[in-house]
């Protein structure tokens, strides 16, 4: 389904015109996925995405005998024979998400083994916040032979302040903590919108959870957990992906299903350039043509700032606009590895430490480049559409992580984009 050895080819050159639907988010959907671990009834996601993330979470739930299947353009899960076995080092590799089930295995059966996450290689992102938020819940954490066996036969609630606002910590504290006995708080905790769907999702199936969207969250333990029926959030990375590629490359494009409220920052940033947008209740327009100014400094920060998942992207845009700019990366080390890519077809880029200097030329010129990461391999699309000539760019099974079939979305307004088998 998902070939490791395929490029995509793009042709540069064509402006980006018409609508396209923002799909399911990858962030919020793999979460609740794994949420669905501490449910006792069917749970049916009503709207699916197909990515390769997704297909690696669900075959994961599967080693645990939780079935899912697709029906109505939804995706259905049953994990009421759910059984607590061993997540291996041949699972975790594929799917940095994969540690969230160690909280979710946790509330439910106290006990948990998880081989030591994979994911794209951005930067060191230590699951110490995870272990940490364990321990202060009186979980017996040990770490060896590249696993982390969770002992929790001593578990109780009680109060979790995090060094960093790790969204994937606070999900994986929120899952443990839903079926303790108690009250649990959980201070200093990530903001993003995808753990407040998270929230709405457990609620919706019995949970007392308060507070997502804030620095502290209130978990009142239940008993136990039901099925339901949820429509998971709107992709505001890929919103943004869309909204950065039209800004490059020129055009007029509108999104349907767009949330303002989860891309204020995105947006106040564009604002400064030349774009026309026009947002009217989901839907959101950009109109771009000719060569943007530029944005003179961009940091990247936990939500409700720019998102580290648009920085890539946003660098691309910069490449191309008329002056210079710094784009700083704060959340991880890794960001800028795509800079030598864009230097292959001619962008001006020094990296200084967390900053990009950025330097904006008039052209991009095609190239044989490749994705080093998920968010890296979208923004070398968004370079190749812009470019003169042709773009080659292998190691897409890192943009299948997270874009459904990215050369068919952008086809859809006028890019020309093939998927070859090398």
């Amino acid at each position: 389904m998902f070939n490791m050895e395929q490029q995509l080819i793009v042709s540069g050159g064509k402006r980006l015109v018409g609508e396209l639907e923002i799909e399911p988010s990858k962030n919020a959907f793999l979460p609740i996925l794994a949420a669905c671990v501490l449910c006792e009834g069917e749970i049916f996601l009503e709207n699916f995405v197909d990515l390769s993330d997704i297909l690696c979470m669900r075959e994961i739930l599967e080693s645990l005998n939780v079935h899912s299947f697709l029906q109505n353009g939804g995706i259905y899960i049953d994990a009421r024979n759910v059984r607590n076995n061993k997540i291996t080092h041949e699972m975790t590799q594929k799917i940095r998400a994969s540690i969230f089930i160690s909280g979710a295995l946790l509330s439910r059966f106290r006990n948990a083994v998880v081989a030591f996450p994979g994911g794209c290689k951005i930067g060191a992102r230590p699951i110490d916040l995870f272990v940490k938020g364990f321990r202060a819940l009186g979980v017996n954490v040990v770490e060896k032979h590249g696993y982390i066996y969770c002992h929790g036969q001593n578990m109780h609630a009680g109060e979790v302040i995090f060094d960093f606002p790790s969204v994937g910590a606070t999900e994986s504290l929120i899952m443990c903590a839903t079926l303790l006995d108690g009250v649990t708080t959980l201070k200093n905790v990530a903001k993003e919108p995808e753990i407040v769907d998270l929230q709405n999702f457990l609620n919706l199936c019995g949970a007392k959870i308060s507070g997502a969207g804030t620095d502290q969250i209130v978990v009142e333990g239940v008993k136990s957990l039901h099925g339901t029926s949820f429509s998971v959030m709107p992709d505001r990375i890929v919103a943004g992906t869309y909204l950065l590629a039209a800004a490059t490359v020129g055009g007029d494009v509108l999104l349907k299903n767009f949330r303002l409220k989860d891309s204020e920052s995105l947006i106040s940033f564009l604002r400064q350039t030349a774009c026309k947008i026009d947002i009217k209740g989901d839907t959101i327009r950009l109109k771009a043509s000719g060569r943007q100014p530029c944005i003179e400094s961009v940091q990247t920060l936990p939500f409700p700032f720019f998102p580290t998942d648009l920085q890539s992207q946003m660098l691309v845009l910069q490449s191309v606009s008329n002056g210079s700019s710094i784009i700083e990366e704060n959340v991880f080390e890794n960001r800028f590895a795509i800079v030598p890519e864009l230097c292959k077809m001619g962008a001006k880029i020094a990296v200084r430490g967390r900053a990009a200097h950025v330097y904006g030329v008039e052209k991009l010129f095609g190239a044989d480049v490749s994705s080093c990461d998920l968010r890296a391999g979208a923004a070398l699309v968004i370079a190749g559409m812009k470019a003169e000539g042709y773009t080659t760019i292998c190691n897409v099974h890192f943009i299948d992580r997270g874009y459904e079939k990215i050369e068919e979305k952008f086809g859809a307004l006028g890019a020309e984009i093939r998927r070859v088998n090398v």
